[in-house]
């Protein structure tokens, strides 16, 4: 199997699982406070890993800021899509933002200059059919068309920051190890999303209702099952961007991203399966676009 797909798919099975203990987290104590809960977790592992190794913070300025971009990418893209989950229905969220992997392909054509055959470029081309047709819900004529749930226009914005971030990262490793980009990242990503919780809470708190407020009428204890999907989120996000970095730094970007997008593949089966979600049939059909562009 080529390092880029084993990479990017040991990527997507972490990010898959977290997905759905965030997405559950979040329904009982807001999606903000799951994001940063995990990116201040995330960050401890990645600097315990950094002393462990000797690894040293950059001292690029052109690694400091391009790391510094991905961290505030990220903290967007990780609030956007747990937000989306939070008020889902997942099963849609999650095949929607799948499709970033067709839109890193294309930013790595355009920007990287890597190679895309015709075959590739069909794929991306049916993909983005697919978010199309999972995310717009046709009642009655297209003036009546709407986005299939509030969840939709959260995922747009996550599917663009996640592609948005893993070629920026890709282009910062050409720079330094991918273990000191990583470092500089998951700090910022951290300090960004603290910031954002405290402002949210306590001068936006009616703006960001959406991303700090509960599930209506969910249990908001936070009792140990809460913590410990907090803490398994993070392990699992930084397992997840390991291989995802050791990826870009040894194999094409295309390749790596493409890979990475099959994670809400196994979100979607646990929202089906464990929660009783029911996709309409024309977002079954979206999601069969989705997979099958990015097969392609």
């Amino acid at each position: 199997m080529p390092l880029g797909l084993l990479t990017g798919l040991g990527a997507a099975v972490c990010w898959g699982t977290l997905d759905v203990f965030s997405a559950l987290a979040s329904r009982r104590v807001g999606s903000l406070l799951v994001t940063t809960g995990m990116q201040v977790v995330g960050a401890v592992l990645v600097w315990i890993m950094a002393v462990a190794t000797g690894t040293p913070v950059p001292t690029d300025p052109f690694v400091l800021a391009g790391a510094t971009f991905v961290g505030l990418a990220g903290a967007g893209a990780y609030l956007s899509y747990f937000t989306g989950l939070r008020i889902g229905p997942i099963s849609v969220v999650s095949g929607m933002v799948a499709a970033y992997g067709g839109l890193t392909v294309v930013l790595a054509v355009v920007i990287r200059g890597e190679s895309l055959n015709l075959l590739q470029a069909a794929g991306a081309a049916l993909a983005t059919i697919g978010v199309v047709l999972t995310g717009i819900a046709f009642e009655g004529g297209l003036r009546n068309t709407r986005f299939a749930s509030p969840g939709v226009a959260f995922a747009v914005v996550a599917l663009v920051l996640f592609a948005t971030m893993g070629i920026a990262t890709d282009i910062v490793i050409d720079r330094a190890p991918w273990l000191e980009v990583l470092l500089v990242s998951r700090t910022s990503i951290a300090l960004i999303s603290v910031v954002i919780l405290i402002v949210a809470v306590t001068t936006f708190r009616e703006r960001a209702a959406a991303m700090i407020e509960p599930e209506e009428g969910a249990d908001t204890r936070v009792d140990w099952r809460i913590v410990g999907a907090i803490l398994l989120t993070g392990f699992l996000d930084v397992l997840g961007l390991i291989s995802f970095s050791y990826g870009l730094e040894n194999a094409p970007t295309w390749l790596v991203g493409l890979a990475s997008s099959f994670g809400p593949a196994v979100t979607i089966v646990a929202a089906v399966a464990m929660l009783g979600e029911r996709p309409r049939a024309i977002q079954w059909v979206g999601l069969g676009g989705i997979l099958a562009g990015m097969i392609a």
